[in-house]
């Protein structure tokens, strides 16, 4: 299938999905939620494929939240659609069955900063600033993003971001738990692509059941 929102790149058994709205900032819409949902169903069911990369076209943003413009157009029924819409795209990509890593360069706020969360490893530039502002949009997160940010910040990190909407750095997101791992922007494609590699390299069962052991159980854990 030909996407209109997404590019779609295999090296090996890294399949790279961009979200390529650069003019926008890589601002989700309701056609690239959809778009995005049906590329990772695929790569679910390619067994060529071990390891994910989301990444953002151009420097400046990773994805800048969801687009204000279609969201502002947009009745109460339809906002609520699509931000159940984005909920059920996030889940499939946290639940995937394979790692996902997201490429963070420059801006990831609102639904950006939600769906790095939904992936299972993140890898900023130094650059990067990741936040929640709706709350100066009068709005709330609707991606699942405050119960994410709460698995991996705890509650104080997570009021305070949530509360005050302002972006946190590179190196403060790393201290959060929002980034693994921070490096040079120029030395960013090279550090995902080894990570990526090194991953891709282990055997499926074993990251399939790694995952399920994490999030399923962990789940199940947080529940008790």
């Amino acid at each position: 299938m030909a996407f209109r929102t997404l590019l779609s790149s295999d090296r090996g058994a890294v399949r790279t999905l961009t979200i390529n709205r650069p003019d926008k900032l890589n601002a989700l819409n309701r056609e690239t939620i959809s778009e995005l949902q049906i590329a990772f169903a695929q790569a679910r069911h390619d067994d060529a494929v071990r390891v994910v990369v989301l990444a953002g076209a151009g420097e400046k943003a990773f994805v800048a939240g969801a687009d204000i413009a279609e969201l502002a157009a947009m009745s109460p029924v339809e906002a609520q659609a699509f931000s159940r819409a984005g909920q059920r795209m996030m889940r499939d990509i946290e639940m995937l069955g394979k790692p996902v890593i997201a490429r963070i360069q420059g801006f990831a706020l609102g639904g950006g900063l939600e769906i790095a969360m939904s992936c299972h490893l993140r890898i900023g530039g130094e650059k990067a600033r990741l936040g929640l502002p709706e709350i100066t949009l009068g709005l709330l997160p609707g991606f699942g993003g405050t119960q994410r940010l709460l698995r991996l910040a705890g509650r104080a990190a997570t009021l305070e971001l949530c509360l005050l909407g302002q972006p946190v750095d590179a190196q403060r997101a790393l201290q959060l738990g929002l980034l693994g791992r921070v490096v040079a922007a120029e030395q960013l494609d090279e550090e995902v692509a080894a990570v990526a590699d090194q991953i891709a390299a282990s055997a499926p069962h074993a990251l399939a059941g790694i995952l399920d052991a994490v999030l399923i159980g962990g789940e199940c854990a947080s529940a008790e």
